[in-house]
């Protein structure tokens, strides 16, 4: 199942390489602060004055699950020192399970909701709707939603775009920060250039790093104009073969994902070695609750572990290229 389906069905979410070794430096200064009696280590969130923890808890977790389930699942995340939490409407009945579950512990998260409409109209309605699901007065993080193509970007950053809904809703106060989400470093280039975003929502992976040199040009824009830069896709793989499409495990990944336990824990320490606030792991809870230990224990990288990495990667399918805008 390609992405663009799995959004629509809701159960269906060596120039590159060089970059991202020099970007790892800026984490040897202290970035990365673990409050008082959590495990789980923060990071702050670009300009915004917010830290957020390095590990976010993607809303596929509790997509298609009982509210008990979902209910437990939160407060673990929470206990264990999860503060940032992203869902979106696309996410079949992920909002309407996330409400109750999190609405103990809404004071305490960062809450980020991401919207398809590219349409002023759209846009409002979709917020609306996810405020009434999630139970709350505001999310704190809203982010147009899968820039995939140039036109979207003009589209909803034009007249009676999306961005105008965007705007009033963080006038009234119903979003505190506004941002995106992108699968095009195209798109996404011409988007921070175009409106001053306060987040952007990158895949930050290593096969796309080594094979594609897609993402470090999205990590050096955003450090350049001190956006907060947050990663998906960190444990992600290659995508399906078409035997492996028909039977596999992990019903909401719509790609192939790391090998867990080593390949996966690897993964994720790779791309969160990268000047990156946090990562969303995929929407399987075995993935979900091994990026949660990988958190508690976070150490950067080194070489021999990177090169590790880039020998298994070498030859696989990249999930996005260049030029696909």
């Amino acid at each position: 199942m390609k992405r663009r389906d799995f959004l629509k069905k809701g159960t269906a979410a060596a120039a590159g390489l060089a970059a991202s070794q020099s970007l790892l430096e800026p984490l040897a200064a202290g970035e990365t602060a673990v409050p008082a009696g959590r495990t789980i280590p923060r990071r702050p969130l670009g300009k915004t004055g917010e830290h957020l923890s390095i590990i976010a808890m993607g809303g596929i977790v509790v997509m298609d699950v009982a509210q008990s389930f979902a209910n437990k699942v939160v407060a673990e995340a929470v206990d264990r020192g999860v503060n940032y939490i992203d869902i979106a409407p696309s996410y079949g009945n992920a909002q309407e399970r996330m409400g109750p579950a999190l609405k103990p512990y809404r004071n305490r998260v960062f809450l980020a909701c991401k919207e398809l409409a590219r349409d002023k109209a759209g846009a409002q309605k979709e917020l609306d709707e996810s405020l009434q699901q999630l139970q709350t007065d505001h999310v704190d993080l809203y982010q147009l939603h899968a820039l995939a193509k140039v036109e979207d970007v003009h589209k909803a950053l034009g007249p009676g775009g999306a961005i105008e809904a965007f705007v009033e809703a963080k006038k009234s106060g119903k979003v505190r920060f506004l941002g995106f989400s992108a699968h095009s470093v195209e798109a996404a280039l011409i988007a921070m250039d175009q409106f001053d975003f306060d987040t952007v929502l990158f895949p930050i992976n290593f096969v796309m790093y080594s094979q594609a040199n897609f993402g470090p040009q999205i990590v050096q824009r955003a450090r350049e104009k001190q956006m907060g830069m947050m990663a998906i896709k960190a444990m992600a793989k290659t995508v399906w073969s078409a035997s492996e499409k028909k039977n596999h495990p992990y019903d909401k990944c719509w790609y192939k994902p790391a090998a867990l336990p080593q390949q996966a824990e690897l993964a994720l320490r790779w791309t969160l070695s990268q000047p990156v606030t946090a990562a969303i792991p995929p929407g399987d809870i075995d993935y979900f609750r091994l990026a949660m230990d990988v958190a508690e224990r976070f150490t950067p990288v080194n070489e021999s572990e990177t090169n590790t990495l880039m020998a298994q990667a070498k030859g696989l399918e990249p999930l996005f290229h260049l030029g696909s805008a």
